[in-house]
């Protein structure tokens, strides 16, 4: 066991869960009631949103996952670039008119939105459902996050002994969670976000000088490894596949239930247009940390003797915490593994949230209990968020980590055909219920289908055309058929004069 490291790691966990459990107290309100609980009693200002939502889509699988796909798979790991630079614009464009809304009518979920736009609460109901399926192998990954440093600091990673400092974090987790809600990974985000900045730059000026800069580094990559193969006479190869998985992943990152509370717990419109401008500020983050895969790769520490062990259990997920292991001091790994753990614990507090959101809004209050009061409801969703992180640590303890990566792979398709009546419905009410729900389930049985063909391994799906074969994102793929069917079936419902046009909302509600 690496004693100073374990040290160093202990004391910045115990730092971070006084923290959680004080939070309660900051912007004090009521927490019996869910918009406080849940929301943070939508008061959270410009700093403390750019923290939150930055703590929320850059996850500690992130940090572990991109510099691991780049050591594997090359270039193709780059994609996650593009994505988060491409989803601002759309966040700048679309979720300030969600918050207007869902401040005027109190709405607490995306799937409190879609039920009021359109007066149906099944279709409420399979965006909630959707929602909470997709994000449950979600924090599931956040917990190998967790697993894989803790197996960095030497403690044994079978059996009771190797799953009790994940159960600790866990016990941890829930308690803060439900004693101070969003409140509690919020004030969190902001040493989470400090901690991996510092490492990040340490990683990314340290390691390079040490190995002769990066002109040595990039000499040691094999060429297939930093360009993508390039198209052929009759298949656009990987470069279709790049651009819609880019494109793709960067309209379901916004669709994520853990995204909407981020968003919502914001205290205006404005704030988080000012944030859609200065977030970008993690994509440069994430460039560096893609590029410390080629690092990994280059300074060949998956076959050192005492690193092996963990690459031959951990794969290209042990790249980044290798690199720390390797190259820095004991005291300074303590601080970069706990920047992972602690960037786990963020996003998986606020997804448990999220999923909690959901089930108390959308399937209990509307169908079991809809005369419940305030502070029942709280409490039904302060549980459900327990129940949500005891199924994402069965995940991780007795499945193999393969399974939790495909249902997230799989989880990514689903959230993605949630757009159609989220965001359409933003802008528009032309669409009919039962043509959004109807194109719901195509998209999502075809997605499954089509990542089932896969072994639920990979998201391509060579779609053939016109003799051209066109490898793409499935989830992009699933959302084209999407709309296709949901513009067929309001129209034929349009035609037959059958169109449902029932509306909580009005035009005024969405300019904040």
């Amino acid at each position: 066991m690496n004693v100073t490291a374990t040290a160093v790691f202990i004391g910045l966990f115990v730092f971070i869960t006084v923290l959680g459990f004080a939070s309660a107290r900051w912007k004090a309100g009521d927490l019996k009631h869910l918009h406080e609980w849940g929301l943070g009693g939508r008061r959270f200002g410009a700093w403390i949103t750019w923290f939150l939502i930055g703590g929320d889509l850059y996850t500690a699988y992130t940090f572990v996952a991109v510099p691991a796909l780049v050591f594997g798979a090359g270039a193709l790991g780059f994609f996650a670039l593009p994505y988060t630079v491409l989803v601002y614009p759309m966040v700048f464009a679309i979720l300030p008119r969600l918050w207007s809304v869902a401040h005027k009518h109190n709405y607490v979920t995306a799937a409190d939105f879609v039920r009021g736009r359109y007066g149906s609460p099944m279709l409420g109901l399979a965006l909630a459902l959707t929602g909470i399926v997709a994000t449950m192998p979600y924090i599931a990954l956040q917990l190998v996050g967790i697993q894989v440093v803790i197996g960095g600091l030497g403690f044994p990673t079978h059996g009771l002994v190797g799953d009790l400092p994940l159960l600790i974090a866990f016990v941890i987790l829930a308690a803060y969670t439900y004693t101070s809600g969003l409140r509690a990974p919020a004030m969190i985000a902001v040493v989470k976000d400090l901690l991996v900045y510092v490492t990040v730059i340490a990683l990314v000026v340290v390691v390079p000088i040490k190995m002769g800069g990066f002109g040595h580094i990039f000499a040691a990559i094999p060429k297939d490894k930093l360009l993508l193969p390039p198209p052929t006479a009759d298949s656009t190869g990987m470069m279709s596949f790049y651009v819609s998985l880019a494109f793709g992943s960067a309209l379901a990152l916004m669709l994520y239930p853990h995204a909407a509370t981020a968003v919502l717990s914001a205290n205006g419109p404005n704030t988080l247009r000012r944030n859609c401008v200065y977030l970008p500020a993690y994509s440069f983050v994430l460039g560096l940390i893609a590029v410390l895969g080629y690092v990994a790769y280059a300074s060949g520490i998956a076959k050192l003797p005492e690193l092996a062990p963990y690459f031959a259990q951990y794969k290209a997920q042990f790249a980044l915490p290798g690199l720390m292991l390797h190259f820095f001091p004991s005291w300074f790994v303590g601080v970069g593994f706990s920047a992972v753990a602690i960037g786990a614990l963020v996003p998986a507090a606020i997804m448990s949230i999220a999923a909690a959101n959901l089930f108390t809004r959308n399937i209990y209050r509307e169908f079991v209990r809809p005369d419940c009061t305030p502070e029942r409801e709280t409490q039904v969703a302060k549980l459900v968020s327990l129940v949500v992180k005891f199924g994402a640590l069965l995940f991780v303890v007795f499945l193999p980590l393969t399974y939790a990566i495909q249902l997230q792979l799989l989880g990514s398709i689903l959230i993605l055909q949630t757009l159609p009546a989220v965001v359409a419905g933003l802008y528009t009410r032309w669409f009919d219920a039962k043509g959004l729900l109807l194109g719901w389930a195509a998209g999502l049985g075809w997605g499954i289908w089509a990542a089932s063909l896969t072994g639920f391994q990979k998201s391509v799906y060579p779609l053939h055309l016109g003799g051209m074969t066109i490898p793409g994102y499935i989830g992009l793929y699933a959302l084209v058929l999407n709309f296709a069917v949901a513009i067929a079936f309001t129209l034929a419902l349009r035609a037959l004069g059958k169109a449902g046009m029932e509306d909580a909302t009005l035009e005024s509600d969405y300019v904040g």
